[in-house]
C-alpha cells in the first residue's frame, strides 16, 4: 500500500519502543524496574484526591459537551492568576490556550510558525524536537550539549546557529536531564534572540522561542526562570508550553496550556480546533476548581515533590557510591522534573558470553536482561549512539524499587570486561 512520504519516513518514539519491550518482558513474568517512560504509576503517585472528586462531580453535572476552542474561561482565568502569583507573568485569559496535554501545543507552535525549510534550533539531548521538525519539514539543528553545563545549552553554543532561524526550542527543567537554566544562562540566550531580531528586516520572520516549562512546579531548591521575566522586551517572541500533567501526576487527565502573543495563540487555537485536541470539558472544569485552591495545591505539591526528590536522591547517591568504588559511572545532581541523568560508560565492553556492547542501546538492553533495570539512552533524544549518558525516570518506581535495583546494577557492571 502506498502512503505519504511523511508517513513512510516517520520514526516512532524510541522511548515507547524500549518501554514496549520492557512491558512484554514483564508480561512474561520478568520483574524489571522500569525507568524509561516519563509517566507515573498511579498506584505509587495518584492524582490529588480533590481533583479526582472534582472530575467525577463535573461529569455528574453533565459537563460533557464541547468546551470552548481556547478552553473554559474559569480555567484560563485561574491559569492567569497562577502565572502572576507563581512566576510574575502577566497574561490575560485571551492570551492563554488550553489543550489535551502539552503535546498538541508544541505541535501547534511548530505549525503556526514553521514553513517547510525553516530552521529550528534545539539542544541535544531534548525531547521530540527532532520528530516535530520532521512533521513540519523544518531544517533541524541539534546543538550538542555536555555535562559541563548540566546539558543545558549555552549562548555560546547556540549563537552560531541562530542567524536566519525561525524557532529556538528550549525546555527547563529539561526533559531528559532534570537540569535547569540558571538566571545568567537564560539571560544571555535571551539577549542573543533580541540582538538577532533587531538585525532582521520588517518583512522577515522574527526568531521565536518556544519555552517548555511543563516541569516548572517540580523543582528542588533551584529557582525556575523564564525568558519574559528576565527580558520583558522579548514577550512578543515567546510561546510558553505548560500544564498539569507532570506537577499533579495527571498525565492521563490531559489538561495542558500554552500562552504567548495574542495573534499566535489565536492561530494555534484554530489549529488545535481542527485537530480536535481539546482537553475534556469535565477535566477543565475540575482543574479550574482545584488549581484555584492555593493551600490545597501547595499541600499536594510539597508531599509529591518530597517523594519524587527522595527517589531521585537515592538513585543519585547510589550512582555516586558506585563511582567511588571505581565503576565507570556518574550522575548529575537532580534539580527538577522526575529525571536523573546517569553516565554508564561501558560501550565496547564484553559481556560474560563474549558479546561486545557496541553502543548505548546495547548497554541498556544488557542492564535490562542482567540487572532487571531499564533506562533510556540519550540517543533517543537526538544524541549519537556512542554517547554513554542515560535518562532515568522515577515516576513508575517506588523508593524501595530504586534501593533494590542498585546492587543488581553493581553485579551486572562488575561482570563486564
Amino acid at each position: 500500500m502506498n502512503v505519504s512520504v511523511l508517513a513512510s519516513s516517520l520514526i516512532g518514539s524510541e522511548i515507547i519502543k524500549i518501554g514496549n519491550e520492557v512491558n512484554e518482558m514483564k508480561r512474561k513474568g520478568a520483574q524489571i524496574a522500569n525507568l524509561t517512560i516519563g509517566d507515573f504509576d498511579p498506584s505509587i503517585f495518584p492524582i490529588p484526591e480533590e481533583l479526582k472528586d472534582g472530575i467525577v462531580s463535573a461529569y455528574n453535572d453533565h459537563q460533557t459537551n464541547y468546551p470552548p476552542a481556547d478552553g473554559v474561561l474559569p480555567l484560563r482565568e485561574t491559569i492567569s492568576e497562577i502565572l502572576k502569583e507563581r512566576f510574575g507573568l502577566e497574561y490575560n485569559a485571551s492570551e492563554i490556550l488550553v489543550s489535551g496535554g502539552s503535546r498538541p501545543l508544541i505541535y501547534a507552535t511548530y505549525l503556526a510558525l514553521i514553513d517547510p525549510g525553516d530552521t529550528v534550533v534545539f539542544p541535544a539531548p531534548s525531547w521530540n524536537n527532532n520528530h516535530y521538525c520532521h512533521l513540519t519539514s523544518a531544517r533541524a539543528i541539534a546543538v550538542e550539549t555536555d555535562e559541563t553545563n548540566n546539558f543545558m545549552p549555552t549562548a555560546a553554543q547556540l549563537k552560531p546557529h541562530l542567524k536566519g532561524a525561525t524557532l529556538l526550542a528550549l525546555c527547563s527543567p529539561l526533559n531528559p536531564t532534570g537540569t535547569m537554566f540558571t538566571r545568567d544562562q537564560l539571560t544571555e540566550i535571551c539577549d542573543l534572540v533580541i540582538e538577532e531580531n533587531h538585525s532582521r528586516g520588517i518583512n522577515e520572520k522574527p526568531l521565536y522561542i518556544m519555552y517548555d516549562q511543563i516541569y516548572s512546579l517540580l523543582t528542588f531548591g533551584v529557582d525556575h526562570v523564564n525568558p519574559v521575566s528576565l527580558r520583558p522586551e522579548i514577550r512578543d517572541y515567546v510561546i510558553f508550553v505548560d500544564g498539569s500533567s507532570k506537577c499533579l501526576a495527571a498525565t492521563g487527565v490531559r489538561v495542558g496550556w500554552g500562552f504567548g502573543p495574542t495573534d499566535i495563540i489565536n492561530r494555534m487555537k484554530a489549529l488545535i480546533g481542527h485537530m480536535g485536541a481539546w482537553a475534556p470539558k469535565a477535566e477543565q472544569v475540575a482543574m479550574a476548581g482545584y488549581f484555584g485552591k492555593k493551600e490545597v495545591l501547595d499541600s499536594f505539591l510539597n508531599l509529591f515533590k518530597s517523594k519524587i526528590q527522595d527517589s531521585l536522591n537515592a538513585l543519585y547517591k547510589g550512582f555516586l557510591a558506585l563511582k567511588a568504588e571505581g565503576f565507570e559511572v556518574d550522575a548529575v545532581q537532580p534539580m527538577g522534573a522526575i529525571y536523573l541523568t546517569i553516565k554508564i560508560d561501558y560501550i565496547g565492553k564484553s559481556t560474560p558470553n563474549g558479546e561486545i556492547l557496541k553502543d548505548s542501546a546495547a548497554v541498556n538492553f544488557y542492564l535490562i536482561k542482567e540487572a532487571k533495570v531499564a533506562l533510556v539512552p540519550f540517543s533517543a533524544f537526538g544524541n549519537d549512539d556512542n554517547m554513554p549518558w542515560y535518562r532515568a525516570s522515577v515516576g513508575a518506581c517506588t523508593l524501595q524499587d530504586i534501593k533494590d535495583m542498585l546492587p543488581r546494577i553493581k553485579v551486572a557492571l562488575d561482570q563486564l570486561k
